[in-house]
């Protein structure tokens, strides 16, 4: 196998991992799959059809986050958070996207015009019941604003957190109600960046995120007494 060969082999293999990896992202957010779901390799190959390679090294990327659980043996789940642990990914997220607005640059127009595009694609996909394009859309509104700060190493670990919670959000976005609090509170944040008041951008994440609370309190069996 020639050297070039060889690295179009690898990329067709990296690109049919990131393929099943959106798979089972975009099976998280339709709740295809839920907190505890197994996950059967076989079932996944067939239903995506590819073979086993992508999808085994696929499960092993979505394990080293934090998404999946693998149990030796056993195979691999959809990871299961006590309501004790989605806390402290909130706990985490609060401090670290705190820092994250405080740090961003003044937006010039037409990367604010950028995110109120987004939020105008994220109101279509709602119209049209596309959760899963809801889920991506409104993950890169906010990771748009949270890479301008400059902040990497925090950014990418404040990504690592939200994955973790993946499948527990996903319940907000079944929630018309929810739905549209999102697209309206987002507009909020667009203008606080465009007036450039880093405080109420922070107030106001803060409250986007606490406001999801209520929804997802059903979620979490209560302790036993």
């Amino acid at each position: 196998m020639t050297a070039q060969a060889g690295a179009e082999r690898l990329d067709a293999v990296s690109g049919a991992v990131a393929q099943v990896v959106e798979e089972l992202r975009a099976m998280l957010f339709a709740r295809d799959l839920t907190p505890g779901s197994p996950v059967r390799q076989e079932a996944l190959a067939a239903r995506l059809g590819v073979s086993r390679a992508p999808v085994r090294e696929a499960l092993r990327v979505l394990a080293s986050e934090g998404v999946l659980d693998h149990v030796r043996n056993v195979g691999y789940r959809v990871k299961v958070l006590t309501a004790a642990e989605f806390e402290q990914t909130y706990l985490m997220r609060r401090v670290l996207e705190a820092e994250v607005l405080r740090r961003l640059p003044p937006f010039p127009a037409s990367d604010l015009a950028g995110l109120r595009t987004l939020n105008e694609r994220i109101t279509e996909a709602s119209a049209r019941g596309d959760l899963t394009a809801m889920a991506r859309l409104n993950s890169d509104f906010h990771f748009r604003m949270f890479t301008a700060s400059g902040l990497d190493l925090v950014v990418a670990e404040l990504r690592r957190v939200w994955q973790l919670s993946d499948g527990y959000r996903a319940y907000l976005l079944h929630d018309p109600l929810s739905q549209k609090r999102i697209v309206d509170e987002h507009a909020e944040m667009v203008e606080a960046l465009r007036v450039r008041d880093h405080e109420r951008l922070v107030s106001l994440m803060d409250h986007h995120r606490d406001g999801t609370r209520p929804q997802l309190e059903a979620v979490f069996t209560p302790p036993s007494a």
